[in-house]
């Protein structure tokens, strides 16, 4: 359980100044609003991120990934037509601060826009991944995904964004087995109900049970040809660096080698960063580093080190930079180590 980072680590790129790991931010992302001002999942959420980014070097060494919006057919992957439509239908020609028909996911007039940008931004990563254009890719997006299911848009989140990803690189590039790992602070419900009777994608949840959306009990396993594929973990509240590292070495890492995945998502959610908003747990940015070291290791020994890591939760402005700075540098110095 080693929290200690190495030199390039610290410094955030290669020798040569220049880093294989590909950036989704697209402006695009700024523009839904989902709620009055002081509410959590806002724009300045991704406005944070950048400022950070960009004081750690990261906007002038990482190779940016140009974002795109996801089609209807790319949605449908992991979405029902039904809520396709639906979230189309609702959400064309808004003028005022709605809400979601399915649930707490307050819409805008650019929302929708927004939404299929998020979606499709990963698409693009997940793209330049398997091109070897970057090594591994992170996106900055929003809105959140990882608590849409496939007929239902709750918690913040309209599309599944690491779900759509998931089918996206295996019916486009032909990816056979996925691995999705989720540290967010809360269960991603959307993400386990997509793949619960799918074998062919492997879901792994670290999370704080009895916290919204109250879900990802450890009896939860799959099931039908998804049976065992499902795997989670709960913690109780204050959960520190080493607890949740824990879980990864213990828990992650042997499932992980029966699974053998072929490709690697990430549903990084920061909000289980120590004092955030929505967050009970007690995470460092280094706790999140070692995470990262975690994911990539197993990457490289499986998964030609293929690595797609899609933002989710994370709500404390003063910390949620700081913990993806720190996400990025292991992503970078390890990919290298991996490959």
């Amino acid at each position: 359980m080693d929290l200690q980072k190495t030199s390039a680590e610290q410094s955030g790129s290669t020798a040569a100044g220049t880093s294989r790991i590909g950036l989704v931010f697209d402006e695009t992302c700024l523009r839904h609003l989902s709620g009055n001002v002081g509410h959590p999942e806002r724009p300045e959420r991704l406005t944070a991120v950048q400022t950070a980014l960009e004081a750690a070097g990261w906007l002038k060494t990482a190779q940016r990934i140009r974002s795109r919006a996801a089609t209807d057919e790319e949605l449908a992957l992991a979405h029902s037509w039904r809520y396709v439509d639906l979230v189309r239908r609702e959400l064309s020609g808004l003028h005022v601060l709605s809400e979601l028909s399915t649930g707490d996911t307050l819409v805008s007039a650019d929302s929708l826009e927004a939404a299929r940008f998020a979606a499709g931004g990963v698409l693009a990563a997940v793209d330049a991944v398997m091109a070897g254009e970057v090594g591994t890719a992170f996106c900055a997006v929003r809105p959140p995904g990882h608590h849409a299911t496939r007929d239902r848009g709750m918690g913040f989140c309209i599309f599944n964004n690491a779900a759509v990803a998931a089918r996206y690189a295996q019916q486009r590039h032909g990816i056979e087995r996925v691995l999705t790992v989720d540290w967010d602070y809360h269960h991603g419900n959307g993400t386990q109900d997509i793949f619960y009777e799918d074998g062919s994608v492997f879901y792994f949840s670290t999370h704080h049970f009895g916290a919204y959306p109250g879900t990802g009990h450890p009896s939860e396993t799959g099931a039908g040809s998804g049976a065992g594929t499902t795997l989670n973990v709960p913690l109780p509240a204050g959960a520190s660096d080493a607890q949740i590292l824990d879980a990864f070495e213990n828990k992650l890492v042997p499932a992980v080698r029966d699974f053998g995945p072929d490709f690697v998502l990430i549903s990084a959610g920061f909000d289980a960063m120590r004092n955030d908003l929505l967050g009970e747990f007690d995470v460092t940015p280094e706790g999140f580093a070692a995470l990262t070291r975690v994911v990539v290791r197993l990457a490289g020994e499986f998964a030609r080190g293929r690595v797609v890591s899609v933002l989710e939760g994370g709500y404390r402005l003063d910390g949620l930079g700081e913990c993806v700075v720190a996400h990025l540098n292991s992503l970078e110095a390890l990919h290298h180590a991996a490959v």
